[in-house]
């Protein structure tokens, strides 16, 4: 009984469609190969004891692209690395604690995911955590520039649209900046708009697609629900557009409310973390057609960093996607959040640059 969940648990991550484009077919590919056949992959979580570390470590075991598992924090991580070493999956699985184990951590990692840091709790805005997770985020890329300057990395730590900068700048000072190399995981904003979407448009949530642009907090982010397929099986008036797009974009609220004061999106965001590293995992290993949305250095509009598709490869970001056609309601959103955005890209800039 339960080798078959774990089988089962397994099959889903490997063939579970991707965020942006309704490619159920290349996410599954790799059931075509014995793991004998894939190259060896290296990938560290960084802020693997926490609320989203945890069930993210459990995720990316059982990738069976992962050859190596890297889990670190400040504490707490050897336990969850025996506790997910026990998983009969390909990878090796290492815990490191405190600054002291960071590089050997860090050492020869292909991809590096970041969810460390404190998550929101009710009526904290993701600017209220921009201090704590600043500084957080700074540190552990300072690290990454010495260590492992050649990996992808992922950064789920909030405010996203601030950290994401601030890693730009740290690795931009040390040398080793690459802006196909540096992603900030919108992943959970798809999924939410494909959920949501979903549901009202009477279609089965595993076949949509929707993509979501601009950032990853609040009118920063954009779901495309015109350009959403497949197609509604009911009229979709503006009002539920209007409804869809409020609810994708306060749904990380809608979660911590639930919660009520006794966490955050911690589990759904975990699996968009691993969806996301799974796909940057495929495109280092060559293959092709891989797009998802996230946020990166971009010239899509005049913003320095932008959230739209993407199309991964063997250097981390192929191609920065256009926008594609847009309703005037969502040409409207589009100039509605550039000014959000660009002030918290400068926040993070200005940070990294007086610290």
């Amino acid at each position: 009984m339960k080798g078959s969940m774990i089988r089962s648990i397994t099959t889903a991550v490997k063939t579970r469609s991707s965020s942006s484009s309704s490619s159920s077919s290349h996410l599954s590919s790799v059931r075509s190969y014995s793991s004998e056949s894939l190259p060896d992959r290296k990938v560290a979580v960084l802020g693997a004891a926490g609320g989203i570390g945890q069930p993210l470590a459990l995720l990316m075991k059982l990738n069976p692209l992962v050859s190596k598992l890297s889990l670190y924090d400040i504490a707490g991580t050897p336990g969850v690395a025996a506790d997910v070493s026990h998983i009969n999956t390909r990878s090796e699985v290492a815990g490191y604690m405190g600054e002291d184990q960071l590089g050997q951590a860090l050492e020869g990692c292909d991809v590096v995911i970041i969810p460390a840091g404190v998550p929101r709790k009710p009526g904290m805005t993701r600017d209220d955590l921009f201090n704590i997770n600043a500084g957080i985020v700074k540190s552990l890329c300072t690290a990454i520039a010495k260590y492992c300057p050649n990996a992808l990395v992922n950064m789920i730590s909030n405010p996203v649209n601030s950290t994401v900068p601030i890693a730009a700048e740290v690795f931009k000072k040390a040398g080793t900046y690459d802006e196909k190399k540096l992603f900030g995981v919108t992943t959970l904003d798809v999924l939410r708009a494909k959920t949501f979407y979903a549901g009202k448009a009477k279609v089965p949530a595993a076949d949509v697609n929707v993509p979501v642009v601009g950032g990853h907090a609040g009118i920063t982010i954009l779901p495309l629900f015109s350009q959403a397929t497949p197609q509604s099986n009911v009229a979709l008036s503006d009002e539920d557009i209007i409804a869809l797009t409020k609810r994708t974009q306060d749904g990380g609220t809608e979660v911590v409310e639930a919660k009520a004061g006794k966490g955050s999106a911690t589990l759904s965001m975990a699996y968009a973390g691993a969806i996301f590293a799974d796909a940057c995992l495929k495109g280092l290993n060559g293959v092709p057609g891989i797009v998802e949305c996230s946020y990166v250095q971009s010239s899509v509009t005049e913003l320095p960093f932008f959230a739209s598709k993407v199309r991964l490869g063997k250097n981390g970001v192929e191609e920065v996607v256009g926008l594609g056609p847009l309703s005037d309601y969502e040409k409207q959103g589009l100039e509605n959040l550039k000014p959000e955005l660009k002030s918290s890209i400068e926040k993070g800039i200005k940070f990294a640059k007086e610290n």
